[in-house]
């Protein structure tokens, strides 16, 4: 039946700042870009794990509010937190915690926003 989970889309506001934050801020690789009269869109995906992607959706046409099936968060599995939230303070994020909270399985984790206003997890693995 089903064997892995393909790609996650984002609803974008602007789809070449939404893919120079992914590819400046979280070091995500564009795949490919392309549109038709209703939409633009984006994939990209992670170097060290290409066969996962998100895609990114720009809307050009009035689609109303977007309320069904409403995506919680996007998490990203990382090695070490403090080198993690270093970096990207360095880069302008700016975490919605000061420090780290731990999951109820133990692991590290923090929450961001992108640039749309998505929100985004780290959790160090």
């Amino acid at each position: 039946m089903i064997k892995k989970i393909e790609h996650t889309a984002i609803i974008v506001k602007n789809l070449e700042e939404s893919i120079k934050f992914y590819e400046d801020i979280l070091n995500f690789k564009l795949r490919t870009a392309g549109s038709n009269d209703s939409r633009k869109m984006a994939f990209l995906y992670v170097e060290d794990n290409p066969q996962v992607e998100i895609e990114l959706i720009e809307e050009l046409t009035d689609v109303g509010q977007l309320a069904d099936g409403v995506v919680d968060h996007l998490a990203f599995a990382i090695e070490n937190m403090a080198e993690s939230m270093e970096e990207l303070k360095a880069k302008g994020i700016e975490f919605l915690t000061e420090e780290p909270k731990l999951t109820i399985f133990g692991d590290k984790m923090i929450l961001f926003r992108g640039i749309n206003g998505e929100l985004l997890q780290l959790i160090e693995k």
